[in-house]
């Protein structure tokens, strides 16, 4: 799966002030029937997003019209439990392209990492200065450059670096996945099973 490249994004961000938010809050596990990666984005924290009677819970951030963007800023330990992929799923399909937390479990780290979705890592102060912002402006923007591997509050300027697997990096840059890398270097795969 071929996923669009990542070089540098500029949007507001949607404030999920939670901690400990699991791969079963994100995506519900009776919404994994399927197996193409489309679709799941309709389901993203569904139980906190819609009451019993699938109303929409107005003051949910994702449902708040202040709140937009292309950006989720989670709350420390984001995507604990279950190794469910579909996690990364929902949110990239829901048109999230970056999240950022102060932590991030280690398999949804990876899972996000092979579907195109970007864990922006920072550190808890740096966090609580994102909250800050969007709290006193919720259209404030933010700037995530993954070449400089920089994460910037355009309104302040202050900015942070945020690590990534330089193979990773290369995938998101080109837009490859596992599979497009490897064709993408081909030639030097002929040339050593020539030497």
């Amino acid at each position: 799966m071929s996923i669009p490249k990542f070089e540098k994004l500029v949007s507001p961000a949607i404030p999920l002030r939670i901690e400990n938010v699991d791969t079963d809050q994100i995506i519900p596990a009776r919404f994994l029937k399927a197996v193409k990666r489309e679709g799941f984005g309709d389901n993203l924290f569904r139980d906190w997003r819609y009451d019993k009677q699938n109303h929409k819970i107005e003051d949910f951030p994702l449902n708040n019209p202040k709140y937009c963007g292309k950006i989720l800023v989670a709350g420390k330990n984001f995507g604990s439990g279950s190794s469910r992929e579909h996690a990364a799923w929902a949110i990239y399909d829901y048109g999230i392209p970056v999240v950022v937390s102060s932590f991030f479990a280690d398999i949804f780290k990876n899972n996000a990492l092979n579907n195109g979705l970007l864990p922006v890592q920072v550190s808890e102060d740096f966090l609580k200065k994102i909250f800050n912002e969007i709290e006193k402006n919720p259209q404030t923007h933010f700037e995530v450059d993954l070449q400089n591997q920089t994460f910037t509050i355009c309104s302040t300027g202050e900015k942070t670096t945020f690590e990534i697997d330089n193979y990773k990096k290369e995938c998101l840059l080109n837009g490859y996945d596992d599979v497009d890398y490897l064709v993408s270097i081909h030639p030097e795969i002929e040339a050593f099973k020539q030497a």
